[in-house]
């Protein structure tokens, strides 16, 4: 992302007296700079008005990045760190956001009625293979209209990419950013297959970027 657009962005998390914690705002710049999920994402949504449920919001981050680029569909973001639910409520009730819920949900317990679309970024490898199976299940029964069910993953291929990616989901368990380690990395052929057999059509393709990750962005619609 240009740096401009992820000063914008990130200025929201700013804290608002000098020396307060920044943290949050330096973890927002440079994942902005350095990530190329949001670009990929808002290119996945962009056109779409379907209301959007982001599973595993974390900060919220979306949600600034969709208003940013002119996006004004219906967000609610779900995350099982309450810390976290209550910053990103926090930074976008500061920052005016529109049309913007954040709840604390365990997505491997509930899920919240919803229609519309639904993202599931960087929260797969977190849950076992069966919980995987029974979330893109009932995520694919939740798109509606022109709804886009948008996933970005670790994918398992045994390759380079892979060992480093997995490397940094431990080290970020570590360090307490994460709650849980990784259980599972999905299986391209396998995820693409499931998706298939809900309707849907899918298109999957690598998400390197400049990063060393092995991160793979997936969209998928109704047939």
């Amino acid at each position: 992302m240009p740096a401009h657009d992820a000063r914008a962005i990130a200025r929201a998390f700013a804290p608002r007296h000098p020396w307060g914690n920044r943290w949050d705002y330096c973890y927002v710049l440079s994942k902005l700079r350095s990530d190329p999920l949001y670009p990929g994402v808002l290119d996945a949504l962009r056109g779409s008005r379907a209301p959007l449920l982001d599973m595993g919001c974390g900060l919220g981050l979306l949600a600034h990045a969709l208003r940013h680029d002119g996006q004004m569909q219906p967000y609610q973001g779900v995350d099982n760190d309450a810390a976290k639910i209550r910053r990103a409520a926090g930074v976008a009730g500061r920052a005016g956001l529109a049309a913007s819920a954040f709840e604390v949900m365990d997505l491997a317990a509930a899920l919240p009625a919803h229609r519309g679309s639904v993202a599931i970024l960087d929260v797969l490898q977190y849950l076992p293979a069966a919980a995987q199976s029974a979330l893109l299940r009932r995520a694919a029964a939740m798109l509606d209209g022109d709804g886009r069910l948008v996933l970005r993953m670790t994918l398992a291929d045994g390759s380079r990419r892979g060992r480093i990616s997995r490397i940094g989901d431990r080290a970020a368990n570590w360090i307490g950013w994460m709650q849980f380690r990784p259980r599972h990395y999905p299986d391209a052929d396998a995820l693409q297959a499931q998706l298939r057999q809900e309707g849907l059509q899918v298109d999957l393709s690598p998400l390197y970027g400049n990063t060393p990750f092995n991160n793979w962005l997936l969209v998928a619609r109704r047939a």
